[in-house]
Order: structure tokens, then C-alpha cells, then sequence
């Protein structure tokens, strides 16, 4: 997730990130714990195509408290490269474009304070087989190599969206002169976590469930209506079941 988080949101400006730099304290300096973790942050950093230069680690047991004695924090931060004249800022988005969206995995980095205080029984079984537990450790999925074959491809990406905190509303960060209805969100699948969630939530509404989840999309690709074909086809490539579900409008907000 530490991976994820980083490399999503720097690929958002049209970089190709190259390096990621880790930071971690710890309430107490568990080799195996900190084995775990390195070998986490190896596998999003492969999967992300980025190289790990260096980290460090600090015990800071008067400011960390964990369970039972596991506390730790965990920081990255990402560098990435770009040609000025190729930064994606939003600023090309225009009324007709497409939105299309890049399906998640579960809930990602986001929301699991809610989660876990209305799901209680992590070895409950959800439809698709998974446990509450799996399905809550399940890692942030990785858009760099999606995003890249895009850029790439030369394809002409008015804007680019990481859907985490603040949910669907991180498109309206992309430029303020248009809209965005996202008016077929049900063409990628929503994972059974979310259903749970709101079923088990007290006085959590199908609205609130939007403004704090993902709800099944983790990235938002925005082209022009002639770049949609070939953005789905290379898009899917890497995250099958890339699909349109909205499009800009002249309506602010």
C-alpha cells in the first residue's frame, strides 16, 4: 500500500516513477516484522517498476503504540521524472470527454478504520470466497504500467485521477471550469466488501459508501471520445475490465 499510494498518485502527472525512499519507526525493532515489510515494500516496488535506494529505521517506543507491542509507521516518498512539455495537469479537459475508469481490487489504502470497526468477525466468509480478513489485506492495486503504456502510446490523456481518500470527488482536483457524471460506475464490479460494509454500518447510507470507498474503481483515465477504443485496449491489457462510466460535462462540480 505505501508503494501504491506513492506510484499511483505520481504517475497522475504523466511521470514515470523511478525511486521510492522508505521510512520506518518502530515500537519495538522485530526482525520478523521488519523482514515482512521489506519484502512488501519489494513486491509493490517490482510491481511498480521502481527501484528502492535507500530507507531508514527509527525506534521510537514513547511514540508508538501497536498490538500488542507491534506499533510502527510506515513513510514513502516517490520521485519520478517528466518532460515539462508532457505533464498532465487536468487543464486539457474539455466538455465530451470520456471517463474511464480502472477497477480496484477492494478497498484499498482507504476506509479501513470504518471497516474494521463494523466488520468484527475477520473469518467470515464473503460471496466470493475470500474472508473478511483476505479481503481487507488485500494490496492497493498498482496503475503505473497501465498508465504508462498510455502515455506511451501517445495517447492524448486529458486528465488522470487516483480514486482514494476523498473518493470520486479527487476528479474535481483535475480542473473546476467542468464537471464529471459518472453515470455507469456499475459497469465495473464492486467487490462484496463494500455490501458488507454498508450493511453492517450503522447510519452508513449508499451516499456516504461513495464518498468513502472506491466502490470498485481505483484510477480514472480521462481522453477524448476519438482516444476511448484504443485507451481501453491498452489499458485492459494490464487491468482486465477497464471501462467507461461517465463523462465531462460543462456543468462545474
Amino acid at each position: 500500500d505505501c508503494i501504491a499510494m506513492n506510484v499511483n498518485d505520481v504517475v497522475c502527472v504523466g511521470a514515470e516513477p523511478i525511486a521510492v525512499l522508505d521510512y520506518i519507526s518502530v515500537q519495538d525493532p522485530d526482525p520478523v516484522m521488519l523482514e515482512a515489510i521489506g519484502k512488501g515494500l519489494r513486491e509493490g516496488a517490482e510491481d511498480a517498476g521502481v527501484e528502492i535506494p535507500g530507507g531508514e529505521v527509527a525506534q521510537l517506543p514513547e511514540m508508538l503504540r501497536g498490538h500488542p507491542d507491534k506499533g510502527f509507521d510506515l513513510v514513502g516518498a516517490c520521485l519520478g521524472v517528466v518532460r515539462l512539455d508532457r505533464i498532465v495537469t487536468g487543464s486539457a479537459i474539455r466538455p465530451g470527454d470520456v471517463i474511464i475508469g480502472l477497477p480496484s481490487n477492494g478497498v484499498h489504502a482507504n476506509g479501513l478504520t470504518l471497516a474494521r470497526k463494523v466488520l468484527s468477525r475477520l473469518d467470515e466468509c464473503l460471496p466470493n470466497g475470500q474472508t473478511v480478513g483476505d479481503a481487507l489485506l488485500a494490496p492497493t492495486s498498482i496503475y503505473v504500467r497501465a498508465v504508462r503504456a498510455l502515455l506511451e502510446a501517445d495517447v492524448d490523456v486529458h486528465g488522470l485521477a487516483h480514486i482514494t481518500s476523498g473518493s470520486f470527488r479527487n476528479l474535481l482536483r483535475l480542473s473546476d471550469g467542468v464537471g464529471y457524471r459518472l453515470d455507469a460506475l456499475s459497469r465495473l464490479p464492486e467487490h462484496p466488501i463494500f455490501g458488507l460494509i454498508e450493511e453492517r454500518g450503522d447510519d452508513v447510507s449508499r451516499s456516504d459508501m461513495f464518498r468513502t470507498f472506491n466502490m470498485g474503481c481505483g484510477f480514472c483515465c480521462i481522453v477524448s471520445p476519438d482516444e476511448v477504443s484504443l485507451t481501453l485496449t491498452l489499458l485492459s491489457d494490464h487491468h482486465r475490465g477497464a471501462a467507461v462510466i461517465g463523462s465531462v460535462t460543462a456543468d462545474r462540480g
